[in-house]
C-alpha cells in the first residue's frame, strides 16, 4: 500500500454526517480504500437528528 493517500487527500480525515446509511457507506468506502479508523466515533443530537463523526488515517501516518 502506498504511503500517500489516494487523490491527493491529507493523511488524516474526519468524516461527519447524519447517523444514517449514507454515513456508514462513506466510512465503509474509506476502509475499502485502505484508510484505518482512528479513535472512537463521536455522536451528538440536536433533539431531532443524530450526528456522527469518525476520524480515519492513512496507514503509516504518524509512524
Amino acid at each position: 500500500m502506498s504511503s500517500t493517500p489516494p487523490d491527493g487527500k491529507l493523511p488524516y480525515r474526519c468524516l461527519t454526517g447524519l447517523d444514517d446509511d449514507k454515513f456508514c457507506a462513506r466510512v465503509s468506502d474509506a476502509l475499502r480504500q485502505g484508510w484505518r479508523l482512528h479513535g472512537s466515533p463521536s455522536i451528538t443530537s440536536d433533539g431531532t437528528n443524530r450526528y456522527v463523526a469518525q476520524a480515519v488515517i492513512w496507514p503509516g501516518y504518524g509512524d
